[in-house]
């Protein structure tokens, strides 16, 4: 395997927020960002004007142009579409490319499309991410890895440019499990701490005084950290949203009933998230499930 140095050719296909932070970032650190692609081609216009790329008509040019693939898409379908068997598709010129893959989709879908690549002499990295857009900008992530132990040391030197931390899980989509749980807790955790803090509400508690009593207690925790100031001042701009916490949540419980396992704080959390989408409130941040539980606003039916 070739070295990869700063002159290795990289795509990324999917640049919304994540996305095109990762391109952003990359570029700033002088690695050549050659070409993007997004369903809507537009969306691209700012950033590849940024990072000096080309906007890819197809995903199969972006296969062409480039070395290194990133991926960065929305679900298990976009996945599928994308790594599709035939018609346009980064399989249409898959030899010798190291496709890197960051979304947090099903595990299976990871693994499937693990084993397209490796059937066409392609190799794929499952490289979940740990953190939002201000991270991924600054190279602050932590990235949760598996797939071909080879692979992942060969991908290094690119993925220490976007991650403070990478920690190598195992083979296949052990990756994508690991970052499941991650997402179902914090989701949990999210959940929580709104019923907390609207119970505080309801109590005519100073909100700000309990979140202070909260973080030197066992109700502590990071989501109170990112997102309890956002949940009493109603500030949810969006870096987490919430159709993607019920999509991760879903990811989490279709694990569960492979096991056998029943996880009844999950599923609730999972039922809150989709009243979100319900209630068209599902492109704010996951911070947004406040607006369930706050006695005093108004989406509460």
């Amino acid at each position: 395997m070739q070295t990869l140095t700063s002159k290795t050719t990289i795509g990324v296909v999917g640049t919304g927020r994540m996305g095109a932070a990762l391109a952003s970032r990359l570029n700033e650190c002088g690695w050549n960002v050659e070409a993007l692609f997004d369903v809507d081609p537009a969306a691209s216009n700012v950033l590849a004007e940024e990072v000096g790329a080309v906007i890819a008509a197809t995903v199969a040019d972006v296969s062409e142009l480039c070395d290194v693939i990133v991926t960065v898409v929305s679900d298990d379908a976009a996945m599928q579409s994308i790594f599709a068997e035939s018609g346009d598709s980064l399989l249409a010129r898959p030899v010798s490319k190291l496709f890197i893959n960051c979304a947090t989709l099903s595990p299976a879908v990871h693994a499937q499309i693990a084993g397209r690549c490796a059937d066409r002499g392609a190799r794929a990295l499952v490289a979940c991410m740990a953190g939002s857009i201000p991270q991924a900008r600054n190279g602050e992530l932590l990235l949760i890895c598996s797939g071909d132990r080879k692979t992942f040391d060969h991908a290094a030197p690119l993925l220490a440019l976007v991650a403070s931390e990478c920690v190598y899980v195992g083979e296949g989509a052990r990756a994508a499990e690991v970052k499941a749980l991650v997402n179902m807790v914090m989701n949990i955790n999210t959940a929580g701490l709104a019923e907390g803090l609207g119970l505080a509400q309801a109590l005519k508690l100073d909100l700000t005084m309990v979140r202070d009593v909260f973080s030197k207690t066992g109700a502590a925790s990071r989501v109170l950290e990112t997102d309890g100031a956002d949940m009493q001042a109603r500030e949810h701009d969006t870096y987490f949203s919430a159709e993607h916490a019920a999509k991760d949540s879903q990811i989490a419980l279709a694990l569960a009933r492979i096991c056998g396992l029943d996880l009844p704080l999950a599923a609730a959390t999972a039922q809150q998230y989709e009243r979100m989408k319900t209630l068209g409130l599902g492109a704010l941040d996951k911070s947004g499930i406040a607006e369930l539980t706050f006695p005093s606003r108004a989406q509460r039916t």
